[in-house]
């Protein structure tokens, strides 16, 4: 089979031939019909994460693919490829097969194999985001909601925006000016560091919910937008990985500031993902997926690291 391969830590994987998995007793062989290419397989190919495959590796941490043996799936069933270390301790999604030991749930038929493999984390994410830890409609003292969602064209970003206009709130986002065409609809944009523009639109009503998926010090001025007794909820630090507060100015806003870490929720986002999954099949949400043939691997890697994708990106193993 064709695989990717990264021989070198640091360096652009290349495409080879290599033998078919050998599956052993437990687990399940799979097709793989696309695989994502992730932050994650970024920071495990730099050599710098503390796990390390042995090299050479197959990258990739996620995926989708037709099942072809299992005691768990009846083959010929779509599911989902993440987890039981692939990737990190073993080789990954990047081949035309895989074997694992942890196949998770069957996928709905009518999503497609690139929104199957690329779907969990954004999904998952958003949601617990929104309502495990925003407590969205739930949070004491909040009657109507007004969610501001920064980075609201990001993959994160949108599904929280998405999310949230469903469930009948006002919501604004913030992006790039490259990016407003990518917003949800029934979403206001707001240029990144357009504060003028973000202070009248919440002139009248002002936000009672942040969810930040930039990050970096710009975070302590957005949840001035959020009115006191509100929370900011912070995603990611795409834009930076420090954040500085005044003290007591944050005191005199009396906004929580709430962190989402997605290792601790991962029961949850099993739990939700079923649902996520529906409503992407059904239409009732969207995520945007740029797809890459095998060989431009090197460029969809260089797109993510430089901020240049719309959306995920999966590679097509039989491209």
């Amino acid at each position: 089979m064709r695989a990717i391969r990264f021989h070198e830590w640091g360096a652009d994987p290349v495409v080879e031939e290599v033998p078919a998995p050998l599956v052993k007793e437990g687990e399940t062989l799979v097709r793989v019909e696309a695989a994502a290419v992730s932050h994650l397989d970024l920071t495990v190919a730099s050599g710098t994460f503390d796990f390390k495959p042995q090299l050479p590796y197959v990258g990739g941490v996620e995926g989708c693919g037709i099942v072809v043996s299992s005691d768990v799936h009846e083959p010929g069933t779509r599911v989902v490829l993440r987890g039981g270390g692939l990737g990190l301790l073993r080789d990954g999604t990047w081949a035309g097969f895989v074997a694992t030991r942890k196949a998770a749930s069957p996928l709905p038929a009518e999503l497609s194999p690139e929104v199957g493999a690329t779907y969990f984390v954004p999904t998952t994410t958003a949601y617990v985001a929104l309502h495990d830890i925003g407590r969205l409609g739930a949070w004491p003292g909040v009657e109507d909601e007004v969610v501001v969602v920064a980075g609201a064209a990001g993959a994160v970003g949108s599904v929280v925006a998405q999310l949230a206009v469903r469930a009948g709130c006002v919501v604004v986002g913030v992006v790039d000016p490259t990016q407003v065409d990518l917003l949800p609809a029934g979403v206001e944009p707001v240029l990144i560091g357009d504060d003028e523009r973000a202070a009248e639109l919440l002139k009248e009503r002002p936000a009672t919910l942040l969810v930040d998926t930039l990050g970096g010090q710009a975070v302590a001025q957005r949840a001035r937008w959020v009115r006191p007794g509100g929370r900011a909820v912070v995603v990611g630090y795409v834009a930076g990985k420090e954040l500085g507060l005044d003290v007591p100015s944050w005191l005199l806003d009396d906004v929580a500031l709430l962190p989402v870490n997605m290792i601790r929720r991962e029961a949850a986002a099993r739990e939700y993902a079923p649902l996520l999954a529906e409503l992407l099949a059904k239409g009732e949400l969207t995520l945007e997926v740029q797809s890459f043939a095998m060989d431009d691997a090197p460029k969809a890697l260089h797109l993510l690291a430089t901020g240049g994708l719309r959306g995920r990106a999966v590679i097509l193993p039989g491209s």
